[in-house]
């Protein structure tokens, strides 16, 4: 890949202030003041929060305590959409810090997973791997690693660890010389104004005359909404870590670049501020 270490660096140290503060019908001891981190975008929430519980756990009677989980502005927080994702999607034209309601009961079945150990988390993470690295290279790279280099990939991003974890991650991003770029690109591609889950589907990063397809190729074809609009004004936004590539970026070069930890571009489409 080629070899732009400050993209990657900014990517990883990427942080977003947040107040955190216990929903108002939860049951307490004592009044419960708000509690701020600023939150890795490329982690998840739930493995990052163990401050955030521990905070809020000393003024709830225990009885009280379920399993934990999150909303902003009514809408659950997905916990296995990575924290940076969740933010463009929801609450990225809205000023800081991003205010998080924690809630101990009610939870919503309907809306989220149980998470109810890190392990959880981890499954899922190297699930995500696998399936990028199954566009990418038929599998072939993730294959020859070893056990330890799979737990190497997720110690990086459980301990924020940015060398230990592209010490593995190079080479994922990795192809053939002969060919300009991955098999497949792996992408998700999410809208704030539909109850989808996400769009994905087989998208090369060459076209067959062999010029590089660009990010606004790839929206042409997936989602052509997003960027031609039916009465020519443009009104949504795409983001990707919290900015707006421009549409002629190479396709393959975001891949490499400003996939999250777990090898897929997260794209969220969004409505353009309109003040």
């Amino acid at each position: 890949m080629t070899d732009d270490k400050d993209v990657l660096r900014d990517v990883w140290f990427g942080r977003i202030p947040t107040c955190f503060t216990l929903y108002q019908d939860e049951i307490t001891e004592r009044e419960a003041e708000p509690y701020y981190l600023l939150l890795p975008r490329i982690s998840y929430l739930t493995l990052v929060t163990d401050k955030v519980k521990k905070h809020f756990q000393k003024v709830m009677r225990q009885e009280e305590v379920s399993e934990i989980w999150f909303e902003y502005e009514g809408t659950p927080l997905k916990w296995h959409y990575p924290i940076g994702l969740l933010f463009d999607l929801h609450a990225s034209n809205t000023a800081l810090p991003w205010s998080i309601t924690v809630h101990f009961k009610n939870f919503p079945e309907k809306d989220l997973l149980h998470c109810h150990s890190k392990d959880v988390i981890e499954a899922h993470f190297m699930a995500c791997i696998k399936e990028a690295d199954a566009l990418k290279h038929k599998s072939q790279v993730i294959n020859e690693m070893q056990k330890k280099d799979h737990k190497q990939l997720w110690m990086g991003l459980q301990n924020d660890k940015f060398e230990q974890f592209w010490a593995i991650n190079r080479k994922l991003m990795e192809y053939p010389p002969e060919d300009s770029g991955f098999r497949y690109i792996p992408f998700r591609i999410y809208q704030a104004t539909t109850e989808r889950p996400f769009i994905q589907k087989l998208f090369r990063p060459v076209a067959s005359g062999g010029q590089l397809h660009t990010l606004g190729d790839l929206l042409k074809d997936v989602c052509p909404s997003a960027i031609s609009p039916e009465d020519g004004e443009q009104k949504t936004q795409v983001m990707i870590h919290g900015i707006e590539p421009m549409l002629e970026t190479p396709i393959q070069w975001l891949s490499e670049h400003m996939s999250y930890p777990d090898n897929f571009l997260h794209i969220s489409i969004i409505p353009r501020p309109t003040d």
